[in-house]
């Protein structure tokens, strides 16, 4: 039985620890598409028509792969080049997790 208990209290854990994770990659990801995708593509590769336009360096750019988070972070809380600044349109934690998933691109 205490076998049993440790188990569930276990098994609560991990799904409460998961959560927020979880949470945060589709967070992350819906932001990105609300806020990033009509520039960056739905790839970071910046295949759209805006981005064409406006030359939108890819993810796999060595500029941008060379990037820290906390650089990215402040490019997308100030702007960069010709990418409004969203401080004012997004809070730290959502810029946060759009900067996040868009690493996942440049991996």
């Amino acid at each position: 039985m205490n076998s049993n208990l440790r188990s569930k209290a276990l098994l609560a854990a991990s799904i409460w620890l998961a959560g927020p994770a979880g949470l945060a990659q589709s967070s992350g990801a819906t932001i990105y598409k609300a806020k990033c995708l009509v520039c960056h593509g739905t790839d970071g590769l910046a295949s759209s028509g805006v981005g064409k336009v406006m030359k939108v360096k890819p993810a796999t750019d060595p500029d941008v792969r060379k990037m820290s988070e906390a650089e990215m972070i402040a490019a997308t809380r100030n702007g960069m080049g010709r990418m409004q600044p969203h401080k004012d349109s997004l809070t730290d934690a959502e810029i946060k997790a759009s900067v996040a998933y868009f690493r996942t691109f440049v991996k």
